[in-house]
């Protein structure tokens, strides 16, 4: 990898597309995630591999491509949403004669609950239980401090548990 990330950074485009298709599913699931539809989520991408190709002569460190690669993609995603207006909850579509009642109404209380979250701490757990990011690397595609990261999950996981009648302390993490 390494090896195609220094390529990219000397201009070499099918060095920079190989790196892209590698992690193409990432990619669009985190622009999808943001921008909550197909259409918005390819405009994005396409947006994101035009701005890699003028700043990867920037990219300092050729281990950290992705990261960086990422927190492109979700400055440029929260640039268009802003433009927009625009940051709702991920679009989950929901068929009822497939999905049983039950399943679906538990869909909905947790979206709502999760909804009552001040952006930051949905946008993180989002990531971390949505996507299935680690903590480091929410740190990292944030740009923000480990322990924000994990202090914005906690506060957003005990206001759920507040709002359910759950104990603040009963083990779940």
């Amino acid at each position: 990898m390494e090896l195609e990330v220094k390529k990219a950074i000397k201009g070499d485009k099918e060095s920079l597309l190989k790196l892209i298709m590698k992690e193409k599913d990432n990619y669009y699931k985190l622009a999808y995630f943001y921008m909550k539809n197909q259409h918005d989520a390819l405009d994005i991408l396409q947006e994101m591999m035009i701005v890699l190709y003028k700043e990867i002569p920037k990219l300092k460190k050729a281990n950290s491509f992705y990261i960086w690669s990422k927190k492109i993609l979700v400055n440029l995603c929260k640039k268009e949403l802003t433009k927009k207006n625009k940051f709702e909850e991920i679009n989950e579509t929901i068929s009822l004669e497939e999905k049983g009642f039950k399943e679906t109404e538990n869909k909905i209380y947790l979206k709502t609950l999760i909804e009552s979250l001040n952006e930051e701490q949905k946008e993180a757990i989002k990531l971390k239980y949505y996507l299935d990011y680690s903590y480091e690397e929410i740190a990292k595609v944030l740009d923000i401090p480990l322990g924000t990261v994990k202090s914005r999950i906690n506060k957003g996981i005990n206001k759920i548990r507040k709002n359910i009648g759950g104990d603040i302390n009963d083990g779940f993490r």
